[in-house]
């Protein structure tokens, strides 16, 4: 009742101030009309003319003494919420012993155990414990990412870093005499290289899009003009699958033209990796249910449905041996998702075994940088 006083208090003072202001304002208003109408700079019937503005601005203020209280308390609603909290906190009963109870159970919780859990039994610290156990599931998940990122990228680098040693080895005993022995080493030294570089590239962009420092530069972008660059460039690098483009009415978006069009790049790459020779590649452009979108389908070998949701996982292989030998490192698509979740877009994918894969990225209209 005492802090409902205080709050109307604050809130008619601050309406005070409103209609003071506007008053002050209306008179200013006077002054300057009445000098212009004494000019004769407005030709008016001034008795009419004063009769009308005053009623007006009497009319005014009445108005902003009834609307602003309702202003005014509405401005301090979350004040007077802030206040009754810190009320009702200083009325709780503090009790030591259960939060050294709280204490001694999270001291006992190891982060790495799968089944680790914060439990006192006690019915008041259920929100704490709930909140603490959230964030020690989160820290687990974390942590089993990280680990597991790890061993991967050590694991992806180690292959072609013992190709190399290995080549190099034979070179150093019988490449120098053999030429065919050293034309087979340059060769695999150089395509290992490439493909150790790449990975890297891949994996410090990976990095530097997990500590927030790739950031978007954000422009209007035509989806069915960076498609058909795609497609230009995909015929010319890959002139064995056949192509074919349906991208001709204008797709605008707003987002990171540079980055989109790596995406595109990611998902051609990919259907070219799991399309034979000779068969078809489409690039589209169109509207999904309102929403720009661009797709790039093909007659490959297709997804198992349970790898499916893995697809974007990083270091993920549905077919490892095939993905190997074609120099894939399993990152392409977790940059191509990185870059869609950063303009708030979202993948669809359908794919059948045998029959190909069509996947599209379906973004907004409008994106803001996160």
């Amino acid at each position: 009742m005492k802090e409902d006083k205080r709050m109307n208090s604050i809130a008619r003072r601050i309406n005070r101030y409103w209609i003071r202001r506007t008053i002050l304002i209306l008179a200013l208003m006077d002054i300057a009309l009445g000098s212009m109408v004494a000019a004769s700079w407005i030709d008016v019937n001034v008795g009419y003319f004063w009769a009308v503005l005053g009623g007006a601005e009497v009319l005014l203020v009445l108005l902003q003494g009834r609307v602003g209280r309702d202003k005014a308390r509405r401005l301090l609603e979350p004040l007077e919420r802030i206040a009754q909290t810190a009320q009702e906190l200083s009325q709780v009963r503090f009790d030591s012993e259960k939060l050294h109870h709280l204490e001694d159970a999270i001291g006992t919780v190891s982060l790495l155990s799968p089944d680790a859990r914060v439990l006192t039994g006690d019915k008041e610290l259920q929100g704490l414990e709930s909140a603490i156990n959230d964030l020690i599931k989160r820290m687990r998940e974390t942590y089993t990412e990280q680990t597991r990122f790890v061993s991967d990228a050590s694991h992806e680098l180690r292959t072609p870093i013992a190709v190399i040693q290995g080549y190099a080895d034979m070179l150093s005993r019988w490449g120098k005499d053999d030429e065919k022995v050293l034309e087979e080493g340059i060769t695999a030294i150089q395509s290992e290289g490439a493909h150790m570089k790449k990975l890297i590239e891949q994996l410090l962009f990976l990095a530097r899009g997990d500590n927030g420092r790739t950031q978007l530069v954000l422009e209007d972008v035509d989806l069915s003009l960076m498609l058909r660059e795609v497609y230009e460039e995909s015929q010319m690098i890959h002139p064995d699958r056949e192509w074919r483009l349906d991208a001709e009415a204008p797709v605008i978006v707003r987002g990171d033209a540079a980055m989109l069009k790596q995406t595109a790049r990611i998902l051609v790459d990919n259907a070219v990796k799991y399309t034979a020779d000779g068969q078809l590649i489409s690039l589209r452009t169109r509207f999904k249910e309102g929403a720009p979108c661009f797709e790039v389908q093909d007659n490959g070998i297709g997804i198992k449905q349970e790898d499916l949701t893995h697809i974007f996982d990083r270091f993920f292989r549905s077919d490892p041996a095939r993905t190997r030998s074609t120099g894939g490192t399993g990152l392409g698509l977790s940059i191509a998702k990185w870059i869609v979740d950063r303009h708030g877009g979202y993948f669809d994918v359908f794919s059948r075994e045998e029959f190909g894969t069509r996947i599209g990225v379906v973004l907004p209209q409008e994106t803001e940088e996160a």
